[in-house]
């Protein structure tokens, strides 16, 4: 009996040393010291999702190259969208096969799938995914990884993190450049191009379609960027199914989720409720209230505003004002400003007709921004809600210091909604046409009476009346939840760039 006992013991203890010794990917492992160092509390899906992108950082030594080019694009003469262009983009197995036999590279197997990560706000989506961009081109440790032929030691893999928003941005001013040069061709396989020999992995935070624009590029671009065998790794808090759900045209955007979902591989955290932004400490002093307008609290008005004067910097401020250069040749007024800090009303910034490229723009040159006189955000500011998320999106993304000085407290900022149709008498029926109206050439918006009689949304003069706006306005209550859950992480202590 004691020998079974010992033979027993003994057995489990080498089970013990096995486990230890299998090899761990380089997410898991990063993951692993962050929860040994009681930085992040260990979650099962966050695990889960550790080991999927250890897959892929693995699967990444047998990526092929991307093609090299013989011209610059942005310089290339009208030919360069022309049908050779795309027999060169299909033409990548017979440049890897001759590649293979002049330089004896080992065989690529197919490019990796892509990876599209979706679930609820502070789940941790974007900090997994960031965990596995750091690992990318960095020498693993011997402990942590296989070390054989294939590691990423000896694959130069190029690779870009970029916020969705910015990312747009982007394609849009090289689409205006290309145009400027060759206003009658097509600029989007010279951007594919452009993008893929820029960086081989693309890592998208919070992919979101909320424009038409947006959504007619997107299948185009993302199947001309896997030709060029770029892999992409994207967060998002919507599921491929609901992206620009209710927007116009939308019957146009549906063969890009078919794409999505066949090409990449969709990885839910639906399950995992817990927000882990909201255990942030908001020790940071971010976010001030004072509901003057109610109760006259003229001293707890005054109080605010010397703490935010502290934060400003005091006398420190110039008294010229600065124009900021924002991309497309536009600019942004700044009247108040020191070398790391801007003040602005919310009127300044969100009253305007101001975009992500401005925010950017305004983060690039400041450390901190203040903003004054926020007010309480519902479906009656759709607009000014919708560039104050926007805003908050850029300042997480850059890590720039927001400071609101609001009228409501932050658990009340934004209030929830859901935007409908509005009906006289429950029996109207709202569909689109697909021959167009006074608004749109492809389609348009109708509603069919109880009676039968059909006739343009447009046409009703109701306020919000186009389907773009009812989804604009759904997926701006949708956002609510990320702002909110995005001010508090950033109002810990140790946020902002330092």
């Amino acid at each position: 009996m004691l020998m079974m006992k010992t033979v027993m013991k003994n057995m489990a203890a080498q089970h013990r040393v096995a486990r230890r010794s299998l090899p761990t990917g380089p997410v898991t492992a990063a993951y692993k010291r962050k929860v040994d160092a009681e930085e992040v509390r260990r979650d099962d899906a966050q695990v889960a999702l550790a080991a999927k992108l250890d897959a892929l950082h693995e699967s990444l030594t047998s990526l092929p190259p991307v093609p090299m080019r013989t011209d610059r694009p942005s310089e290339s003469s009208s030919t360069s969208s022309s049908p050779l262009l795309l027999l060169l983009t299909r033409s990548l197995a017979s440049a890897q096969s001759f590649l293979r036999k002049k330089f004896h590279l080992w065989s690529f197997g197919p490019p990796p799938r892509g990876m599209y990560i979706h679930g609820p706000v502070g789940v941790g989506k974007s900090f997994l995914m960031d965990l596995f961009y750091a690992s990318v081109n960095v020498p693993d440790d011997d402990s942590c990884c296989n070390n054989d032929s294939h590691s990423l030691k000896h694959v130069k893999i190029t690779k870009r993190r970029v916020h969705f928003h910015e990312f747009m941005l982007d394609v849009h001013h090289r689409i205006f450049v290309y145009k400027q040069k060759h206003p009658r061709d097509d600029a989007i396989p010279i951007i594919a191009q452009q993008l893929a020999q820029e960086a081989q992995l693309l890592c998208f935070d919070e992919f979101q379609v909320t424009d038409v624009a947006d959504a007619m590029i997107l299948k185009r671009l993302f199947l001309l960027l896997l030709d060029w065998n770029v892999v992409v790794v994207a967060t998002s808090n919507r599921s491929p199914d609901a992206l620009y759900e209710g927007g116009i045209n939308r019957s146009l955007f549906l063969p890009f989720i078919d794409m999505l979902k066949h090409t990449f591989d969709i990885i839910s955290m639906e399950d995992s409720a817990m927000d882990y932004r909201l255990e942030t400490r908001a020790d940071g002093q971010s976010y001030f209230w004072s509901n003057k307008d109610v109760h006259g609290d003229n001293n707890s008005d005054n109080n605010m505003q010397a703490q935010l004067k502290e934060i400003f910097g005091g006398t420190a401020s110039r008294t010229e004002a600065e124009a900021i250069h924002v991309p497309f040749g536009r600019t942004v007024q700044v009247a108040r400003l020191n070398d790391r800090c801007a003040w602005f009303d919310f009127s300044e910034l969100c009253y305007q007709p101001l975009g992500a490229a401005d925010y950017i723009s305004l983060c690039d040159r400041f450390q901190v921004l203040i903003m004054d006189r926020v007010p309480q955000l519902d479906a009656n500011h759709l607009d000014e809600a919708r560039r104050f998320v926007t805003l908050i999106d850029v300042c997480y993304e850059s890590r720039t210091r927001l400071v609101l000085a609001a009228k409501v407290p932050l658990d009340e900022l934004f209030v929830e909604f859901k935007a409908q149709v509005e009906s006289s008498d429950g029996n109207e029926e709202l569909f689109v046409s697909e021959k167009g109206g006074n608004s749109s050439s492809f389609a348009t918006t109708m509603i069919r009476t109880k009676e039968g009689e059909e006739f343009e949304w447009s046409a009703t003069g109701r306020s919000g009346v186009s389907l773009a706006q009812l989804s604009a306005a759904n997926d701006l209550a949708f956002s609510f939840r990320r702002a909110a859950s995005r001010l508090v992480e950033m109002g810990g202590k140790e946020w902002g760039r330092q």
